[in-house]
């Protein structure tokens, strides 16, 4: 699985996930952060929290935070991902 930072300021990112057929993001969460998954090419399977579906082109899914979330490339395609996460995890608040 390859990201590409689009870009980040403090408060959010925007990634470009690419996924090839079998590799898969683990599932897994943010404390205090959302994701925002925006399927542009390919379809994925989608788990959040207890719901798993299956989504192609110009589908959306939200991870709220603290929800444990991951996607897998099941198909024989390409599948392409615009990520946006809010805040930032990346960043470090108060220091």
């Amino acid at each position: 699985m390859q990201k590409v930072n689009l870009f980040e300021t403090e408060r959010m990112f925007t990634d470009i996930y690419c996924l090839e057929p079998g590799q898969e993001q683990k599932r897994h969460a943010h404390p205090g952060a959302d994701k925002v998954y925006f399927v542009l090419e390919g379809t994925g399977r989608f788990h959040i929290g207890d719901d798993e579906r299956d989504l192609g082109p110009d589908e959306i899914a939200l991870a709220p935070a603290d929800v444990e979330h991951g996607v897998r490339n099941e198909s024989q395609t390409p599948l392409v991902v615009l990520v946006f996460m809010a805040p930032n995890p990346n960043q470090t608040y108060g220091a």
